[in-house]
């Protein structure tokens, strides 16, 4: 099975999120995201048993607390990702790296280049063939102001089936 980790968005940057990725998607044809407003914690892996890590996250969040993030303004990658900037606090980061950590001591969990050294952390909005479109949506979405003072306050894992990524398991982070 093909699983994701990620920090799902909730509230209105959620609400935000889905509005301005669905107005881009339909004014310029484009394809959505399967996954709802998110930051990737780990990217996608396979797995055929991922009971240990379930326990392992579990017990992260039990013992690590929610922490300030920010949201503010828009970003990209090259010409074909177009995201919402997303800055972790120190308090973030320093829960990112112990779970990054933990991660790590699965040694059948792989790591790509760009998930190593210091992460750039977004929030895309549209990633898949945009580039004959990168400077229309890049405008776009930049006439919209995008400001949330938002939490990592969850680990959210999701599995791919049938086409598409379904929630597998959600943990709180403590209040």
């Amino acid at each position: 099975m093909r699983y994701v980790i990620v920090t799902t968005l909730n509230g209105e940057s959620l609400k935000f999120h889905d509005e301005i990725t669905t107005e881009v998607c339909n004014k310029f044809k484009v394809r959505r995201t399967k996954l709802p407003g998110h930051i990737t914690l780990k990217a996608p892996f396979h797995s055929e048993n991922v009971d240990k890590l379930m326990d392992l996250l579990g017990s992260f969040a039990r013992n690590n607390k929610k922490t300030p993030v920010y949201i503010d303004g828009y970003g990209s990658f090259r010409n074909d990702v177009v995201f919402m900037k997303t800055t972790f606090s120190e308090e973030a980061k320093k829960v990112y790296t112990d779970l990054e950590n933990l991660l790590k001591t699965q040694s059948w969990l792989p790591w790509s280049r760009n998930e190593s050294g210091e992460r750039v952390f977004h929030t895309t909005i549209v990633s898949k063939r945009i580039k004959d479109k990168f400077e229309e949506i890049w405008n776009y979405v930049n006439k919209n102001q995008c400001n949330f003072n938002i939490y990592f306050d969850n680990i959210s894992v999701y599995v791919w089936e049938e086409n598409t990524w379904i929630l597998y398991k959600k943990f709180l982070l403590r209040d």
